[in-house]
């Protein structure tokens, strides 16, 4: 710094000190006190010598470093950024978690997988990007690299952290991109299509290891997209698709007060879930558990808990393919695995010991042109990985197009709001259930004497 820089450094603290004095002997009023102009200088000075020292909440500037005891907090006090070390573990991990809720409850991790081994971590911005470093300033994790030339990092109100330029809305990273076990309002499950990113929910190791569990629920795109909650690599459950109103095979998935659930389908662009909060005071998310379960909670403030609003597998029949091929598996019924009309179980002994997983197989062989459709009401469709889909036929145009196919074994609407739409299998049929409410209407193929 030049010696002209120092000298009015000098004055300056030496006019504030006079002032201070002058200010007790006069007993100056706030106003006379900062509108004078010794005061006007010192403000000046300190704010080019120490630019970090007014930091806003929720958001992280290139100057700044967040460490351990310091957070960002949104703009309304929803969510908090930080440090944290779960149970015993001694590991530390920067992770974003709800910030008026008593019970502690974590909603995403950045470095999941690569914890520090103590607290003296540091999170900054550095060419263009998010970075965490330990306390040998080797980096720990990072977000992509942007092109940003004037970054600055900012939690929101949704729980997205985001990377922007100064003074622009544009995000160019987030969080929201990059899910740990929880899905909040806003957030995607899915895929874009044109880049072949997907958004998916893996569960923590454990309740006290953030660390990438064995369970995750994705969305399968092929077909009529639906979601699946996966144990490693083995289909454990199976949403069903979306029906209009909910997807199939949750029929306890009914619409909440200022709780809107979206399916959007453009099979150029975009295929995700989403979930949208109207009541700025209502608190709601789905997670994967480390146990294996896909879950909705609540926050019931009275009660100071998370209510869960419903949650898969609950039951037998929710375990993927109970029943095997053309089974159909209903908790209602024992056992509960059945055949529909016109089938029969492929292997009777092992049907008689409770043992469906073989399936059915039909009775009589199809005729093609002289077969009939057995309506079957209140069923969580088969699996759709490998049906067709068109959105715009009527459900008797889709009738029309199964019949005249002899590969096609049955036929469905895609709404159930508008009776429109048109999904239709070829070959097996499989992971049926029966509810005793919800579900909507199957139409399956069957030889005309069996009918």
């Amino acid at each position: 710094m030049s010696s002209t820089g120092l000298s009015q450094i000098k004055i300056t603290l030496k006019c504030f000190v006079i002032e201070r004095r002058e200010t007790s002997a006069k007993n100056m009023i706030m106003n006379d006190i900062t509108s004078h102009p010794c005061y006007t200088n010192l403000f000046l000075i300190i704010f080019i010598l120490f630019p970090t020292i007014a930091i806003s909440v929720d958001t992280l500037t290139a100057t700044q470093n967040l460490t351990y005891g310091k957070t960002l907090v949104s703009s309304d006090d929803v969510f908090e950024l930080g440090f944290f070390s779960p149970g015993s573990s001694g590991k530390w991990y920067i992770g974003i978690w709800y910030k008026n809720i008593a019970q502690r409850t974590y909603v995403w991790v950045a470095n999941r997988d690569d914890p520090l081994a103590n607290s003296s971590g540091v999170l900054r911005i550095i060419n263009q990007r998010i970075g965490l470093f330990d306390g040998s300033q080797n980096l720990v994790w990072s977000s992509n690299q942007t092109k940003a030339t004037n970054p600055v990092a900012q939690l929101q109100d949704s729980g997205n952290f985001v990377l922007k330029e100064a003074g622009s809305d544009e995000i160019l990273w987030q969080s929201f991109d990059y899910p740990t076990d929880t899905l909040l309002p806003q957030m995607k499950i899915g895929w874009d299509l044109k880049t072949g990113f997907e958004w998916y929910l893996t569960s923590w190791k454990s309740t006290d290891d953030p660390s990438t569990g064995d369970n995750s629920f994705k969305l399968d795109f092929h077909g009529f997209p639906e979601g699946f909650l996966w144990n490693k690599q083995e289909r454990k459950y199976r949403s069903g698709p979306w029906n209009g109103v909910r997807f199939s095979g949750v029929p306890e998935m009914k619409p909440i007060e200022g709780i809107n659930f979206e399916f959007f389908i453009d099979q150029d662009h975009d295929v995700y879930y989403s979930f949208f909060i109207e009541n700025k005071n209502l608190f709601s998310r789905l997670i994967v558990s480390p146990d294996g379960f896909l879950q909705r909670f609540t926050w019931i403030e009275a009660n100071k808990i998370w209510n869960p609003f419903w949650y898969a597998p609950k039951d037998q029949c929710d375990n993927y393919g109970e029943c095997g091929p053309f089974g159909i598996c209903d908790t209602n019924a024992s056992p509960v695995c059945q055949c529909m009309r016109g089938f029969e179980p492929k292997d009777p002994q092992a049907w008689s010991l409770r043992d469906g997983s073989g399936g059915c197989v039909r009775k009589t062989e199809l005729q093609c042109s002289e077969d009939k459709f057995l309506q079957l009401k209140n069923m969580k469709l088969p699996d759709t990985t490998t049906s067709f889909v068109d959105y715009n036929m009527t459900l008797k145009e889709c009738e029309a197009f199964c019949s005249r196919n002899c590969s096609c074994t049955a036929y469905a609407n895609t709404n159930i709001t508008g009776g429109t739409g048109c999904v239709t299998w070829t070959g097996e049929l499989k992971d049926i259930r029966k509810y005793a409410e919800g579900g909507q209407d199957l139409y399956v193929r069957l030889a005309a004497s069996d009918i």
